[in-house]
């Protein structure tokens, strides 16, 4: 009797869904996680589904995010301007513009170039809010990102959390921070884990480049 019962709706959407998430594990080429999944669900699938019922599928399908080896970095510290870290790894915001974070990474292209990439990432829904690239990991880099970020999202006072690196502790930073009305926070020196959600983004970016 229970075999010829017929399919309930509920298990038709999680069979539909599951298709879904294999087609999308598999696009990525296994690299995402059910964040990440669940991310492309809502923004590219409009699927209004919740992380919990995102990973309990991917367990019963055994898919599981390809771990990746730590990448070095390297900031260097500098400047006057330092603020404690109030983000203190709380990585979730209840809000948009509730918390930013923000940091510098190099690329490498051509004849071993180099160029530097800067962005702002909303810890809401991850997303980027802006982004800029140049040749020189300068102060200019950092802010005409930051002015980039504040055109696209006006009257908005994130907690915006960075590391100590030069451009951060900059006067010209902290001019354009305070004229917007943002509280900074920054990453103590050599705990990377600090800024964690930019660093994963870092390196899921640099993985699928």
């Amino acid at each position: 009797r229970w075999t010829k019962m017929p399919i309930t709706t509920h298990q038709q959407a999680n069979e539909e869904l599951q298709k879904l998430i294999k087609q999308i594990y598999d696009q990525y080429n296994g690299r995402y996680g059910y964040r990440r999944i669940t991310m492309v669900l809502r923004r590219e699938h409009d699927r209004k589904v919740n992380l919990k019922r995102v990973l309990r599928l991917m367990r019963h399908l055994d898919l599981q995010a390809i771990i990746r080896r730590p990448r070095r970095g390297c900031t260097i510290v500098s400047g006057t301007n330092f603020f404690p870290n109030r983000l203190e790894r709380n990585f979730t915001a209840a809000n948009p513009n509730e918390k930013w974070v923000t940091d510098v990474t190099y690329l490498t292209y051509g004849n071993g170039e180099k160029a530097f990439l800067s962005a702002i990432k909303d810890l809401y829904d991850g997303s980027i809010i802006a982004y800029n690239i140049s040749q020189r990991n300068d102060n200019s880099l950092v802010l005409q990102n930051l002015a980039q970020a504040i055109a696209k999202n006006p009257n908005v006072h994130p907690l915006l959390h960075s590391d100590r690196g030069t451009q951060y502790t900059s006067k010209q930073y902290l001019r354009l921070t305070t004229e917007a009305g943002f509280t900074l926070s920054m990453s103590r020196v050599g705990k990377c884990i600090d800024n964690a959600p930019m660093e994963s983004f870092w390196s899921h970016y640099k993985d699928e480049a």
